[in-house]
This record gives structure tokens, sequence and C-alpha cells, in this order.
């Protein structure tokens, strides 16, 4: 079962969101430093689970400091928590996410603004045949964990040198290629969030491993790895 997260946690990122200030943080600031140790151990708990069947390389926990540079909002802080796991190795693609927040949790996974040429190679193998990327958006498993690839991302109608007629538009148009599921804040207090978490990342792997050959082969199937 591992770690559990407390109900501190969440009442730490309430509180912040009323009192988003340097001021405030730094009153609280030995609360704040408990609840990141308890989530760097729980992180550490769902690293362990993923390694079972997978590798990851990196774990990437990022800052609650906001970047206030370019931003109309100057409140200095993220009122939510987050981390990445990133597989090892240039054969395996794919990456994945959780969000905590009160009322907004959810954890995601896949291709998150992929670079041009990783787009271009995906836009073009669904070009030429989408037939198992459907496959496995369609398997009730994942369907009804995840729905389909988040629309958000997208070109109005058809990316240079592709149709707009073409009958895998909706994928091909798409600039990100990634799922979601959220979470209630029940479900993340209760003490088997970190299996069911799990459970929702290794629905991911048939993605990933059919992304990780797209996106290590070319049009003709060969790979692009050296040996």
């Amino acid at each position: 079962m591992g770690t559990i997260l407390t109900k501190d946690i969440f009442s730490f990122l309430k509180q912040l969101k009323k009192n988003n200030h340097r001021d405030w943080m730094q009153e609280h600031k030995k609360q704040y430093q408990a609840n990141e140790k308890h989530l760097k151990q729980f992180y550490a708990d769902v690293e362990a689970s993923l390694n079972e069947t997978d590798d990851i390389a990196k774990v990437k926990v990022f800052r609650i400091n906001r970047d206030i540079r370019f931003s109309k909002d100057k409140t200095p802080y993220n009122v939510h928590r987050s981390v990445s796991f990133s597989r090892a190795g240039a054969h395996r693609r794919g990456g994945y996410y959780l969000r905590l927040e009160p009322g907004n949790s959810l954890m995601a996974g896949g291709f998150f603004g992929p670079e041009p040429a990783d787009l271009l190679r995906i836009r073009q193998e669904f070009d030429m045949d989408a037939s198992e990327i459907r496959k496995i958006l369609n398997k009730k498993s994942f369907k009804d964990a995840f729905g389909g690839f988040n629309q958000e991302f997208a070109v109005k109608t058809a990316p240079k040198g592709f149709s707009k007629d073409h009958p895998n538009i909706d994928l091909i148009r798409l600039k990100s290629y990634f799922v979601s599921h959220d979470f209630t804040d029940k479900e993340v207090m209760s003490p088997d969030f970190k299996d069911n978490l799990v459970h929702h990342f290794k629905l991911l792997r048939p993605f990933f491993d059919y992304m990780s050959e797209v996106l290590t082969t070319d049009l003709n199937g060969v790979s692009l790895l050296k040996e």
C-alpha cells in the first residue's frame, strides 16, 4: 500500500490559495516542508511501483514557486503540487504526470507539445494508418478511464501538408497526444490511492509501447536508433 496522503496536504493548499503571499508562506514554512517530505515519499512509492513493469529514469517535482515574469497573475505560489515520471532510454517514449490540488486532482500521460520532428512523424503515421491507435483508444478499459485524447490543443482545420478531408483528420490536427483522468479529494486521501493511481498509469502502457515504436522508426518501419 505504501504512503497515504494526509488531509494536511490539501488543507495547506486551500489556505495557500487564500493567502498567496510570501509572508504567509514564511509563517507556515515548517508545515510546507513537512508536507513536501511526505509527498516525496509518496512519489518514491509510486516510482517503485512503476518500476515493477517499466523503467523510470527521472522523477521531477515541480516547484511551488510560480514564474511570474510574463504573467498578469503575480501571485508567487502554485496552489497545487505536481510531479512527472520520465521513462528511461530512447526506445521508451511517453511520460507520466500527477497533479494534486483540492477539487482539481488528475493524472495524465502521453506526449504534451512534442518536438516538431516527433509531431510530424506521429501525424504521418496517422495519415498512413490509424487503425492501431484507434484500437488502443477504443479498448474498453482505456476508454472508461480516459475517454480519448485531449482536444484542447489542435489546429483549426489541417496542418500544412495534410488534407482537411482526411478520414483521420481528428487525430492529425492535434498538437498534443495525451489523456487524463480526474480524481476526487476523497479518492486522493483514500488508503488505496497509490494503487489506483498506478493502475491508471499502467493502462497507458499499450499506448506508450505503440507510440514508442512509431517514434523510433521511419515510415517503412526501419529503426532510427543506433545499435
